[in-house]
């Protein structure tokens, strides 16, 4: 508690330097969010809900999602499929980017065609484009999309694709937009200042299309660290801020000067394997030499390790109760989860019976890689996963980093990992489809397939899965989707762990809506009278 303390009254004045108390900046129309994740100014590199969430407040895109995850107009104001084959869409007119510029279809198409060519990106848009084959404009308003085969969810996934000026971004690189030189959108909010690792500023766009928000400026502190969010949050220092760690709910609940806003997320974690190389960089025999095979190629194996795992422990203890165990990866309730898989069940007599008899009958060395600042709590289910997989013989180290370098290490074909956390968002498309084909597709890199798939490829699976993204009709697609799934799963492609909740507090006084694709976005909060 000491130690706490100390904590708060260190923020305390750190924070109150900075930016002179919360309670100060809210009067004059500022809020401050504390948040775990470090901003892409560049709205087309390094894929991840965050980011998506930091650039809807700069750019804007084609097909908007409302809060429950639903699509919605933004720069497009209507869509429609021509054919199989052809989609158009209609161009709100009248639309300004923060300089003034008219926003056109030319833009649409430059950011279309930019995104694959984002040099040394760990994580790639590109997946939301793999079925684009072509693009042109029917006029300053008007765009015609054409695809290689029927894509049903085109709309929904051209929501992650920013519109970016093509007047300014043209040979621009990655770093012109975290200095602010291109950073020029359409979205409700322009772009101030970026201090890489310390704080991002956002003012509001009176030019804005849309609703505007309630704040006239938004100060994002980048505070990694959850204690430390939360100490800011109770020293006043921060009006908002996002990932609550569980272990801090119950004490914040009863907290009088503090409100909690949480739900279920979209997100399943997981842990992806290598089981396509022969030799992979991170398991060894237990005395360390070099195996003669690769272990996790063998399915029983695999399976051994996902029953070893007692996912109703991980999401008691280590997740505080916020959190459902699962059975593959997408969650329960949401469009191509299958209701013929069911949680794999805590045997870990079982798990050993079968790693005998894959021939590891005394285990192996292996070790488990994850981020330490991505998910909820990912660096304790990592030690709680390795604890349990001890009690069968599997002698493991646990190696976690920031996800800034953890990304670009996980990227296929090459991974320097052999068995990693991830965790993967549904509201992309809001169906199972995205994940399946970014996920365990076999890797393909001209197709844009597979774009986070550790190592895994089984032929029926991609047949499958590639027949479910043509299908027009939801009932065909999803009992297509549900197959693909169970052909995965059945083989324990990944080892699928919970769904996560997202929780965010604010200080009273802030009314704020929570999104189940956990993007923490300032428009969503608002002062209470």
């Amino acid at each position: 508690m000491n130690r706490f303390l100390s904590c708060v009254c260190v923020l305390t004045i750190v924070f109150g330097l900075a930016f002179n108390g919360a309670a100060a900046a809210a009067e004059s129309g500022e809020i401050i969010i504390a948040t775990r994740s470090e901003p892409s100014i560049d709205p087309h590199f390094l894929y991840t809900e965050p980011n998506i969430g930091y650039a809807k407040h700069i750019y804007g895109r084609l097909v908007g999602r409302d809060n429950e995850s639903h699509r919605e107009p933004d720069l497009a104001v209507s869509w429609k499929a021509i054919d199989d084959t052809t989609w158009e869409f209609t161009l709100r007119k009248g639309v300004k980017f923060h300089d003034g510029s008219e926003f056109t279809a030319e833009d649409v198409i430059f950011s279309i065609k930019r995104i694959p060519e984002v040099p040394n990106n760990p994580g790639t848009y590109a997946g939301n484009l793999r079925s684009i084959t072509d693009v042109k404009a029917l006029g300053p308003y008007k765009i015609l999309i054409k695809t290689d085969k029927p894509n049903p969810v085109l709309p929904t996934q051209l929501h992650n694709v920013s519109i970016v000026s093509k007047r300014l971004v043209t040979g621009a690189s990655t770093a012109d937009f975290s200095s602010g030189k291109v950073a020029v959108g359409t979205g409700p909010y322009k772009f101030v200042e970026y201090v890489p690792g310390d704080h991002l500023v956002l003012e509001r766009f009176d030019g804005y299309w849309g609703k505007a928000p309630a704040f006239k400026r938004v100060v994002f502190k980048i505070v990694s660290n959850d204690a430390a969010r939360v100490a800011a949050l109770l020293a006043g220092d921060a009006d908002l801020i996002d990932f609550v760690p569980p272990t801090e709910v119950a004490h914040l609940a009863k907290n009088g000067k503090v409100k909690l806003f949480k739900r279920p997320a979209d997100r399943i974690i997981y842990f992806h394997m290598d089981s396509i190389r022969d030799n992979t960089p991170q398991i060894h025999a237990l005395d360390g030499s070099r195996l003669e095979k690769n272990p996790l190629k063998d399915p029983r194996v695999r399976k051994a390790l996902s029953l070893a795992i007692n996912r109703r422990a991980v999401c008691d203890r280590v997740m505080e109760g916020l959190a459902a165990p699962e059975s593959q990866l997408v969650p329960s309730g949401w469009f191509g989860h299958s209701p013929n898989l069911e949680v794999d069940p805590y045997d870990p007599a079982q798990a050993k019976e079968l790693l005998a008899q894959a021939g590891y009958p005394q285990g192996f060395a292996m070790t488990i890689h994850g981020p330490n600042d991505r998910y909820v709590n990912d660096y304790k289910i990592c030690q709680a996963v390795a604890q349990m997989f001890a009690r069968i013989g599997i002698k493991v180290q646990v190696e976690t980093m920031p996800k800034s370098v953890y990304f670009g290490k996980f990227v296929p074909p090459e991974s320097e990992f052999s068995f990693a956390m991830m965790g993967w968002g549904t509201s992309a498309t809001c169906e199972s489809i995205h994940g399946l084909m970014g996920l365990l597709h076999s890797y393909d890199k001209a197709r844009g397939m597979g774009a986070y798939n550790l190592g895994y490829s089984n032929p029926e699976f991609d047949s499958v899965a590639e027949k479910a993204v043509t299908l027009v009709k939801d009932a065909e697609r999803e009992k297509m989707l549900h197959r693909a799934m169970e052909i995965a799963m059945n083989e324990t492609a990944a080892i699928p762990m919970h769904t996560q909740f997202t929780v965010s507090a604010g200080r009273l006084g802030i009314d704020y809506t929570v999104r189940p694709d956990e993007m923490t976005l300032a428009y969503n909060a608002r002062p209470v009278r």
